[in-house]
């Protein structure tokens, strides 16, 4: 009887399994900021496990080396940082100019983020060894939001608003013209001031509907 207590009783100080996926995402998120500040070469898995308080035997249970333990830091901060499909559609407002301003700003305040602005950085600096970091982040990250600029300029053609022959290559010019200029400057750690960021965003927009509306016949 007593025996058989013993053997159903759970063992002290095993953790449940919500404080183990709790220590997993500690464990990633360090390894994020490790890989941020000395590099993917300087960082180890000694000092990631050390700063988590894990034993390196620990952490390679789960992950082979150290490269393995960089893909899923990133793709854990790509999942996170990702713009949920609500949030893209809200963007819409009914004004075309207006809805993408707000695409826009969208895509830049993401960049902008403490954490958004770690993922960026290390995407910028590490692609070059993890091409596949670069996809990932493009595919769950912009995409969606490229996709929904698509449709909406598809639809605006369809009602003789625009005229884009091409509305995914138009999206992605969009987000060139718009987006990429303003991120540059954060990820320089030169964030333009609000009067001016504004400006800029208003300024390509225009510029961009002025090439996509229909011409005269």
């Amino acid at each position: 009887m007593n025996e058989t207590l013993a053997i159903r009783r759970p063992r002290a100080g095993r953790p449940t399994r919500e404080q183990a996926e709790a220590r997993h995402a500690e464990l990633l998120d360090r390894a994020l900021d490790h890989f941020l500040d000395k590099g993917f070469e300087q960082a180890t898995i000694e000092a990631i496990a050390a700063d988590v308080g894990m034993t390196k035997r620990t952490v390679y249970a789960r992950y082979p080396d150290k490269a393995a333990l960089f893909r899923a830091a990133v793709a854990r901060a790509i999942e996170r940082y990702s713009i949920p499909d609500e949030r893209i559609r809200a963007t819409e407002v009914g004004d075309l100019a207006q809805t993408l301003t707000n695409i826009a700003m969208l895509r830049i305040d993401l960049v902008a983020s403490p954490q958004g602005l770690k993922l960026q950085r290390i995407i910028n600096t590490e692609s070059y060894r993890f091409p596949d970091i670069f996809t990932d982040s493009y595919e769950l990250g912009a995409l969606p939001t490229i996709r929904f600029l698509a449709a909406l300029l598809e639809r605006e053609t369809r009602e003789g608003n625009l005229a884009v022959s091409d509305p995914m290559m138009a999206a992605n010019t969009f987000m060139s013209m718009v987006v990429a200029g303003p991120v540059r400057f954060i990820l320089a750690a030169s964030p333009l001031p609000a009067d001016d960021l504004a400006r800029r965003v208003a300024f390509g927009v225009q510029l961009f509907l002025d090439g996509a509306r229909p011409r005269p016949t």
